[in-house]
Parts: structure tokens; sequence; C-alpha cells
């Protein structure tokens, strides 16, 4: 076995996984006991995320970022009888963390709400196992890829949830995040604990309470030399002004564009020129290696990066800040999902306020340029979630639409098969949909919030790889967005003051006025919309780095499993004008065949960095 130096694994209280605990390297092994004796927790990983408790048969741990210690960890539990006790004591922990526990021969292991922090799980010999790393499991458990997991990305990337818990190495699932994994002997079973809240706090309520949450969350983040992303955009923008309240010697970071005009480098000016105690990195153009550059790194082994293009300039970062001696770094990672609010709420809204609902969907229309009868039908549809996966498979290779529908369905947008995608390909894609259509719930009784929840828990694993490109420099990435108390403090605002037509995340702008500056606070909904996220700096990077792109996929491991029509894929990056579509869907396609090939070729590195991001 390849000896990681970060990940861990829970054990049931039985006798006999010693075997287990021996293949993971000796040197730097952590293992907890049972209350028996027999081994409970395993693995590699910092001292410093532990944070355990032992009160006779009870044994509880804390992984990540949690700013409590052992003995209020201790007082929290004590008087414990059962792992489901454990629902209260979650509900009051700040921070982001997974959390083990065992009492009376049952053990409980789960990660947070927001899907940064997973939990997956498998068996070795028949014996349920649980840990943070799918890829570990998978060598534990001795399997190999699930190739129907893995066609699935490779026709339509990342699907969110249910689609999610399905990883790509064959048995090896993951805990759906709001649920806990419970393992007694040779049993295993999820249990749901956590459900979101009801979004009817209103806005200065909901903003103070977010700012409360984001106080506590960025607070132990921001000692000592620690860093921040300063893009100018609001989400990192307000994250460094709160961080600056309890480090005034905060060190920024901006990356700066190639695009003079940017609005972003503006306002990363401005603001910078208010942090006037704090140290200012800038890392120019030229500094940094461009999109797609070196198309054939190799990624961790947990799962494809759906983040791709911009792995070379995440690794350039965690290098830069190591060189000035930055060592922990927040990020705004999560806040597009969290903040930005999709529109699902109107269906809601119709019945307790139509007259709102019609005068916020004629803002969003104007906005968007959705067309009329389209939109109509759209906000009066009634179906499940479960006609949506259906839906998706029914039209996985339908022609792509000229302008995305109305964001007002279950899932973000329509989901179309990659046109390289092979038929057995697309065919493993479309039965996988129409899985997800018998098996699909809800997230949340509201549209609005099933939509917030699903695009956090979709963008989540990609931000935990990318906090290891920074850990192998020995860079902590910190995202405090995705902590559970800032996630349920934004989540229970009610979606039609949250978002907004006219307004650019109304409740981030609330919840650090006077804070940060309102140049940022201020920016117009249009001016700050998402788009394809696609701009020149991509086309630039595809054109410079197109010929090492096509080198890589002459010998595609991908094309070798039946999984892509390499002719069709250089057809289309070969066209004299290269959609932006083609482009995302070109970045889920490398991602997939790096991984591929580190699985199947081996793969010298970029495996091990510490296994999560807090």
């Amino acid at each position: 076995m390849r000896h990681h130096q970060s990940g861990w694994i829970t054990l049931p209280d039985v006798p006999g996984l010693h075997k287990v605990v021996d293949r993971f390297s000796p040197q730097g092994r952590i293992v907890l006991p049972h209350d028996s004796g027999n081994p409970w927790l395993v693995g590699h990983f910092p001292l410093d995320d532990l944070v355990p408790a032992s009160l006779g048969p009870v044994r509880v741990a804390l992984l990540g970022h949690c700013p409590i210690d052992a003995t209020r960890l201790a007082a929290l539990v004590r008087g414990l009888r059962s792992i489901t006790d454990l629902d209260s004591v979650l509900h009051r922990l700040p921070g982001g963390v997974h959390l083990a526990a065992s009492v009376g021969g049952a053990v409980r292991v789960q990660g947070g709400i927001s899907g940064l922090r997973q939990v997956f799980h498998t068996r070795v010999d028949g014996v349920p196992i649980a840990g943070d790393r799918a890829d570990l499991l998978a060598e534990l458990a001795g399997t190999g890829i699930d190739e129907h997991a893995l066609a699935l990305r490779v026709a339509a990337g990342p699907v969110g949830p249910p689609l999610d818990e399905r990883t790509a190495w064959s048995g090896v699932r993951a805990v759906p995040p709001g649920s806990y994994l419970r393992i007694e002997a040779d049993r295993a079973h999820q249990v749901r604990w956590w459900r979101p809240p009801e979004p009817d706090v209103p806005l200065r309520r909901g903003a103070r309470i977010t700012r409360e949450a984001l106080d506590a969350a960025v607070g132990h983040r921001a000692e000592g030399r620690s860093g921040a992303d300063l893009s100018g955009g609001m989400d990192s923008t307000s994250l460094c002004f709160l961080a600056a309240e309890r480090n005034p010697e905060l060190v920024t970071l901006n990356r700066r564009e190639s695009d003079a005009e940017n609005e972003h480098g503006r306002l990363a000016a401005e603001s910078a020129e208010q942090l006037t105690a704090a140290e200012h990195l800038v890392l120019e153009p030229r500094e940094m290696p461009s999109a797609f550059d070196e198309p054939g790194i190799a990624m961790d082994q947990e799962q494809p990066s759906p983040l791709f293009r911009g792995l070379a300039r995440i690794h350039r970062s965690g290098e830069f800040l190591a060189e000035h001696g930055v060592h922990r770094q927040l990020a705004g990672f999560g806040g597009d999902e969290l903040f930005h609010g999709p529109p699902g709420y109107l269906h809601s809204l119709l019945r307790n306020r139509p007259v709102k609902t019609i005068r916020q969907l004629r803002g969003y229309r104007a906005r968007h340029r959705w067309p009329l009868l389209p939109t109509v039908s759209a906000l009066f549809a009634a179906h499940d979630v479960s006609h949506w996966w259906r839906e998706q498979a029914d039209h996985l290779t339908a022609a792509p639409r000229a302008a995305l529908p109305p964001a007002l369905d279950w899932g973000a947008a329509p989901l179309r098969a990659a046109p390289w995608a092979s038929a057995e390909t697309v065919a493993a894609a479309r039965s996988a949909l129409r899985g997800a259509a018998l098996a699909a719930e809800p997230l949340s009784a509201h549209r609005g919030q099933h939509q917030l929840l699903a695009a956090l828990r979709t963008a989540a694993p990609a931000h935990r790889q990318l906090a290891r490109c920074y850990a192998e420099s020995g860079v902590r990435l910190e995202l405090p967005y995705y902590d559970d108390r800032v996630v349920e403090a934004a989540i229970a605002v009610r979606p039609d003051e949250r978002a907004s037509p006219w307004r650019y995340k109304p409740l981030l702008a609330e919840a650090v006025r006077g804070t940060a500056p309102d140049a940022v606070l201020h920016r117009s909904a249009k001016a700050g919309a998402p788009g394809s996220g696609v701009g020149a700096d991509v086309h630039i990077g595809f054109r410079r780095n197109r010929n090492a792109i096509l080198a890589l996929f002459a010998d595609s491991e991908l094309a070798v499993h039946g999984l892509i029509d390499t002719g069709v894929l250089r057809r289309h990056l070969l066209a004299p004008h290269v959609e932006p579509s083609t482009l995302v869907a070109l970045e889920h396609l490398l991602g997939c065949e790096t991984w591929l090939r580190g699985v199947t070729r081996g793969s010298a590195g970029r495996t091990d960095a510490p296994a999560t991001a807090s």
C-alpha cells in the first residue's frame, strides 16, 4: 500500500483489525482506541487538527478547524449516553470539522453540512470502515475504478446530489452532508441528523446573525502571519476586511488578470489602499502560468478535478505564499454558491406574495433576457425533483439551447452530454440519471433552498481538492463560507430578501456593511452576475496550450477505456472558434483523463497533501 501522509479511518469496535492499522506507515501514525482497547481512529493528520475527549466509555474526536479545546469538548459531551445524543452538541460547534465518536460499541462518523468535509465508507474483508478519503478507502479495500461513475463525469461533468454519493471508486460511497454513518460490528447505515432551517428570517436580522457567524469563522483563522485573497470580488474582499479587524498585519494576495478593464482589478487596488497596515502581494499575469498550462499535471486521486484549467496557477499561488512566509490563507470559495441566491424561490413566493413575485420575475427577465412564455411555464411548473432528473436523462443528447432556460427548475441548468462522449459513455450516463430519478429527494421543501444547497455541495469537493494543491507548498487554505454555522445563518434568511435581481449578494453586503468598502458592496447585480466563467485569459491559455492538450489526448487513457471519441474531440478543439461551453467541458475532460492516468499508469505525486480545507 502507498503510505498516505494524510488521511484517516474509523473502525468498528471489534477485534482482529490490527492488520488494517498496520497498512498505515508507523512513522507519524496516530491510533486512538475504543474503550475496549480495539483501534478506533487511525491515520496520518496534523495533531493541531485533532481535538479528542475521553470520558469513561465515551470517545469523541473533532478533526479540522474548531476553535474549542479538549476541555471544552469534554464539557459538551459529558453525560453522553448514545451517539444520537451528539445531535445537540453539533448544533453548537463553530468551525468546520469531521466528527468521530465511539459510545457503547457504536461508532458515529460524519462531515459538515456543506460537503467540504465529507465522509466515505466501504468494507474491508466484510468489515465496514469509514474515512475522509475515497482513494484511501479504495486502497484498503483493494477495489478499482467505477467506470460507470467515471462515464457520467466524462459525459456531463459533476452533476451533484444524489449522484455525488457514488464515487469514482468501486464499492466506495460518500455519506451525504447532513447525515452520519452509524457502524456497529459488521453493520453500517446512514442517519440523517440535519435539515435546513425554515427560510423565514428577515434580511436585517439574518445579516446580523450571518455577520456573527463570519466573525467566528474568520477569527481563529486570522492569527499570526496569515494571508487572504484580495481579488476585488465581494467574497474575498469581505474576508480580507473581516480578518484585518483581528490582524492588522494581514498579508493579502492579488492575482491580477491581463484584462486591464477588469472591474475586480480596480476594486482590489482601491481596497488595498484602505488596508494600510497590511502587506500586499501581487502576482502579475506574466508571473503566472496561463490557463490550461501543464495539461498532464497530476492531481490527487480522490476524484477527477472539475477545476483543472487553473491548477498550475493554484500551485504557483501556493508556492508564492510560502516564499513570503504565509502558511494560512483565507479564500472566498463558496461565496458565490451561498450568496448569489438562485431564483427558484419564486415558486414558493408566488403562493404567498404574488405581486412581489411578478415584480422580481420582471427583474430577472430583464437581467437574463428570459423569454416570456418559457419563463411563465417554468414558474408554474409543479413537477418534483425526480421529474427533473428524468428530463435530463431523456434530453441528454439534445442539441444545446441557444440560451439557458429560466433558472427556476430543480437543477441549475440542463445537462448535455459532451460531443466527444462515446455511445457507451452516454448510455451509462443516461442510466445513472434515470437511477437518480428513482432515488432523488429534495434537499429542502423549498425549491430555491434546494438549488442553493445542491450548488454548494456540488462545488465543495473541488474546493477541497484545491486546498490540497496549496497544502503541497505548506499553505493551509481556509474557506470560512463553508463553515456549518455560516451556511445555516445564510440559508435561513428569506430568499426574496437574500437574493434580488437588482442587488448583488444583498445578504453578504448587509452582513459586512461598515467593514468592507462601499464600492465593493454597491456593485450592481448585472456587474456581479456570474457568467460562463470563461474570460479572455481562458481563451488565450487554451490557444497557447492547444497543441499540448491534443498531444495528451493522442495517447488518451479514456479512449483506451472506450469512454471518448478522440476524433470528435480533435475536431472541436481545432475549430476556428471554440465556444465557452466547449472549454468548460474540456476542463472536466482533462480532470477525468489525468485522474485515470494516475490510477491506471501510476502517478508520482500530488496525492498526499492534507485531506481537507477548513
